[in-house]
Formats: C-alpha cells, sequence, structure tokens
C-alpha cells in the first residue's frame, strides 16, 4: 500500500536548500546522516495534467514532466511571514483562476509556486 509521496529537489547548493526549507519554511526534518535531511512536508495531493491543452479559449503546452508547488491557506499572509524570515519572491502575484501564485526563490535550486488554491483540496480537506 503506498503511504505518502517523497519529493526531490536537485539543488546546486543543496546546504542552502536544506537550511532554506529549516529555517524559512519550518519543515521539520531527520538527518539521515552527514546533514542529508528529510523533510516533513504535511499532507500532499497529486495532479496528472496534459502537456499540452486548450481551456477558456486559451491554449498552452509545457515540456515538464513534474512540478513541485507549495499550498497556503492564505497567500499574503503567507508572504509577509516568509518574507519577515528572508525569503523572496520572483514575479508578481498571478490569479490563474484555479488559485493565486507567486514564485518562491529557493536559495540555490530555483523556484516553487507558492499558492492559495480556489478549490477544495483533497490534500487538507475532511
Amino acid at each position: 500500500m503506498i503511504t505518502a509521496v517523497h519529493t526531490l529537489i536537485y539543488a546546486d547548493d543543496p546546504d542552502a536548500a536544506r537550511a532554506f526549507f529549516r529555517d524559512v519554511l519550518g519543515f521539520p526534518a531527520t538527518d539521515t546522516g552527514g546533514g542529508w535531511l528529510i523533510f516533513k512536508t504535511g499532507p500532499s495531493e497529486l495532479g496528472v495534467h496534459p502537456r499540452s491543452w486548450e481551456h477558456g479559449g486559451r491554449s498552452g503546452s509545457t515540456d515538464q514532466r513534474f512540478d513541485i508547488s507549495l499550498m497556503c491557506d492564505d497567500l499574503e499572509a503567507t508572504m509577509a511571514e516568509l518574507t519577515a524570515k528572508g525569503a523572496r519572491f520572483d514575479g508578481e502575484v498571478r490569479d490563474e483562476g484555479w488559485g493565486v501564485t507567486i514564485q518562491l526563490a529557493v536559495p540555490g535550486a530555483g523556484q516553487l509556486t507558492l499558492y492559495q488554491p480556489k478549490y477544495d483540496p483533497p490534500a487538507t480537506s475532511g
């Protein structure tokens, strides 16, 4: 039986990325040896999207195979909390229809989407 989803982020500077997840995002972690931290990320959900689409008069496509996003209940409050801890955001807040998003810079590893969903997420629903 599947009991969880394990996510990997490949970073040019794994120490900086690990410190960010531990110190800025506050994810609890287990050190599996030598500073290799495995973080608890809480509830999760998995969506399967088409690589090309048409919806609402718009079309698009992507070469991506996988994507990682972080969800929150209140985007503005979460951004303020994380900014106070030194987080940096790239671009502007965008209304995507399914949620409100911003790009969160992960030191040494690129960007993650941070979003407040406009749907009832199964990861946090009863």
